[in-house]
């Protein structure tokens, strides 16, 4: 009897990604584990620099969990106005933090604010993954590459619950 393979992650694959992510103008790099955008659960690493932007989104069908192994991330909570309703810190980080993991549940805007350039976390999904469905984007937060998503960025890492973001004029 055949047993089914063993896949093992060394460090230098987190090493890797950190290079190809500060080659990156996003500041970011992933490694799928799933085969295919068809498996039923959809892993992957994500490893994200300071200055990357994660826009907040839901996901209107699905849950996902992120489990941090490098560095440590804001994960912020919004309602449906772009209020903020919860601040979290997950991951590694002097003077401890409230986890190593995180659970979003479906239709929660969220989003992920990096604390360290590197940190790191691997996500699961239900899958298939469909582009068309997989992400909803806030209508209140700018789309990624537009002016004012410096200053969102800005916001993010000091806002805290009941705060809204309001564009300097």
């Amino acid at each position: 009897m055949n047993s089914p393979a063993i896949n093992l992650f060394p460090d230098r694959l987190l090493d890797e990604l950190t290079v190809k992510a500060n080659a990156s103008p996003r500041g970011r790099a992933h490694l799928n584990v799933h085969a295919s955008a068809d498996d039923p659960v959809q892993r992957f690493f994500v490893m994200v620099n300071r200055h990357s932007y994660v826009r907040p989104h839901r996901h209107l069908t699905k849950s996902e969990l992120g489990l941090v192994i490098r560095g440590a991330f804001d994960l912020i909570a919004f309602d449906d106005a772009g209020t903020v309703t919860a601040r979290h810190v997950i991951g590694a980080v002097a003077g401890g933090s409230e986890g190593f993991a995180y659970e979003s549940g479906q239709a929660n805007w969220h989003t992920l604010v990096a604390r360290v350039d590197g940190s790191t976390f691997f996500e699961v999904k239900q899958g298939p993954y469909d582009a068309a469905t997989a992400s909803e984007f806030a209508p209140w937060a700018p789309p990624e590459g537009d002016a004012s998503v410096p200053q969102f960025m800005q916001w993010l890492r000091d806002a805290q619950p009941g705060d809204a973001f309001r564009p300097a004029a």
